[in-house]
């Protein structure tokens, strides 16, 4: 695959300015006509808490908490469409069910809602898939990513925060280190500019190269050898002849014409 393939696609800015505004009008929905939708986030370990693992991500308790999650996704998923193109509308997907489900499993018994946990997942899969590729871009992207929201690791354990879905967050974590197995590590390979990146690249037939000696001194190119053509004979062309020619003068005729005019006549 070459380095090229990142290309700038409507997707990278569309999808996650969609997604976060849908998340917004779900939550205008909420306010604007007194719904209550945390009844339809994940309560662990029960039938009805099973439609939470679709319906949790799109679902906040207030404004604050619908605002933090907003800005990670714009910046994350416009990442994950820009360098993981082919991969990203899978990885949201299974995202948003593995996190659900583990969820679902290890959760306490309350309602957990939230975009977090895909949140969780990005990060997770970003680095970790950045770091399996060893692209100096996508390790790089890795190192970003670290650094933006690499304090959030600490919402990954139990008692930091009561307020939070830390089961929500440690299972975005380990959903998306276990996606990055299940694409194949990309090989990457630069756009190859100048003869001596090819592989069948041969020194000896350079020009420049060959201005230089064994030590790596500069010399002159030797004179090229002047091959000289052989003489040609000489073809007599047809007008050619070896017969004596003799040419009389005329005068103009219309000169003898008034000369013969102004003889009187006898």
């Amino acid at each position: 695959m070459e380095e090229n393939n990142f290309k700038f696609t409507n997707a990278v800015i569309g999808v996650p300015l969609f997604f976060v505004l849908f998340l917004w009008f779900v939550y205008w929905l909420e306010i604007r006509f007194g719904f209550d939708f945390d009844d339809n986030g994940i309560l662990p370990r029960t039938i009805s808490g099973l439609q939470g693992v679709i319906f949790s991500p799109f679902i906040h308790s207030n404004i604050e908490h619908l605002y933090n999650n907003s800005i990670p996704l714009v910046v994350l998923l416009a990442a994950l469409f820009f360098f993981y193109s082919k991969e990203a509308w899978s990885i949201v997907i299974f995202g948003i069910l593995f996190s659900g489900s583990l969820t679902w499993l290890i959760g306490r018994e309350n309602y957990h809602i939230g975009a977090s946990s895909l949140i969780y997942v990005l990060v997770s899969f970003i680095f970790f898939k950045g770091l399996q590729t060893q692209y100096y871009r996508l390790v790089a992207l890795s190192l970003t990513v670290i650094v933006l929201y690499g304090g959030m690791v600490w919402y990954v354990f139990p008692k930091v925060d009561d307020t939070i879905s830390w089961e929500g967050h440690l299972s975005g974590l380990i959903s998306g280190f276990i996606l990055t197995f299940f694409y194949k590590k990309q090989e990457f390979k630069k756009v190859i500019k100048y003869d001596w990146q090819r592989p069948d690249y041969n020194p000896a037939e350079d020009k420049f190269m060959q201005r230089f000696d064994e030590n790596g001194n500069f010399v002159n190119l030797p004179k090229p050898e002047i091959e000289e053509e052989p003489e040609l004979e000489l073809i007599d062309p047809f007008f050619f002849t070896n017969t004596n020619v003799f040419y009389d003068y005329t005068e103009n005729q219309e000169s003898l014409n008034e000369k013969n005019e102004s003889k009187p006549e006898s």
